[in-house]
C-alpha cells in the first residue's frame, strides 16, 4: 500500500505536492542538500525545477545560461550557483571549464531531457520532474493554493468555484496560476467592466473591412459554451437563445476550433 505524503517546498513559489512522482524528486533534492555534488534538474516549463534548485541551494544566485557574461562573472564570485536553462548556453565547453576552474558547486535546470558530452561528465546526478498532466494529484492542491493567493491579492473571501474549470496545464503551474488569477478577478465582473475590457482589447485589433464578422466569435463562443454547459442540449440551447436549431448548429460548426 502506497502512502501519499504531502510535502511543502518553501521558496518564492511555495511549491506543494501530493503525488508520488514529485515526492521522489523532492527526496532526491533533500539528499542533495547534504551532498557536495552537481545536479541537473530537467522538465517542462512550470513543473518546479527552480523551486527544487532553490530548495537545494537556498542562498545561491540564480543566473540564466543565456546571460553568458553575467554567468561567468557570477562563477568568479560565488562558491555555489543555480544555472537555469543550461541548454541555452552559447558555449557549454567554456562554461564547464569555468565551473571547474573556480570550483563552484552547480545546480542546473533544463526545459527538456538534456544530453551533452560536457554536462554528462560534470553532473553526477540527473533527474526529471514530470509535468502536471502526469501528476493529477497535485493539480487540485495548486488550484487551492492559487485561489488563496488570488484572494489575498484581490481581497474578499476565498469563494472561487473551481469545480467546473478545465485546468490549463499548457505551461504547468505557470499557466494554471495565470488561469486561476484571471478567473478569480473576473468572476464578479459587471457588464460595464466587461465591456471596458472588450473595448480595450478591440481598439488595438480593429482595422480591416470585415471586423464585425472577424470578432463576432468573441461574443458567440462564450455564449454557446456557457449554454451547452448549462443545458447539456443543443435543442434546449437553441430554444433559450431564440435561434433555429440549424442556425445554432452552423454557429457551432463555424466556431468548432474554439469549442
Amino acid at each position: 500500500m502506497k502512502v501519499k505524503v504531502a510535502v511543502r517546498v518553501v521558496d518564492v513559489t511555495s511549491l506543494i505536492t501530493e503525488s508520488d512522482a514529485f515526492y521522489k524528486a523532492f527526496t532526491t533534492a533533500t539528499l542533495l542538500k547534504t551532498l557536495n555534488v552537481n545536479a541537473l534538474i530537467m522538465g517542462e516549463v512550470g513543473v518546479g525545477k527552480k523551486s527544487l534548485a532553490k530548495f537545494i541551494l537556498p542562498d545561491a544566485p540564480i543566473v540564466d545560461a543565456s546571460d553568458f557574461e553575467e554567468l561567468l562573472t557570477a562563477l568568479q564570485s560565488s562558491n555555489e550557483i543555480i544555472i537555469t536553462n543550461i541548454e541555452n548556453s552559447p558555449n557549454l565547453k567554456l562554461l564547464i571549464q569555468h565551473i571547474n576552474d573556480n570550483s563552484v558547486r552547480v545546480i542546473a535546470t533544463s526545459k527538456q531531457t538534456f544530453m551533452n558530452i560536457y554536462t554528462d561528465e560534470h553532473f553526477s546526478v540527473k533527474f526529471d520532474i514530470l509535468p502536471l498532466r502526469e501528476r493529477e494529484e497535485d493539480v487540485h492542491l495548486l488550484i487551492e493554493k492559487f485561489s488563496l493567493e488570488a484572494s489575498s491579492i484581490f481581497g474578499g473571501e476565498n469563494k472561487y468555484d473551481s469545480e467546473n474549470i478545465i485546468p490549463d496545464l499548457s505551461e504547468n503551474a505557470n499557466s494554471l496560476r495565470r488561469q486561476i488569477m484571471i478567473n478569480y478577478l473576473l468572476q464578479d465582473i459587471n457588464d460595464l467592466e466587461l465591456m471596458d475590457i472588450m473595448q480595450n482589447y478591440l481598439s488595438s485589433k480593429l482595422g480591416s473591412n470585415n471586423d464585425y464578422k472577424n470578432f463576432l466569435h468573441l461574443y458567440e463562443v462564450p455564449l454557446i459554451k456557457a449554454g451547452l454547459q448549462k443545458y447539456k442540449s443543443q435543442l434546449q440551447l437553441s430554444d433559450k437563445l431564440g435561434l433555429n436549431r440549424n442556425t445554432l448548429r452552423k454557429k457551432i460548426t463555424d466556431n468548432k476550433h474554439y469549442l
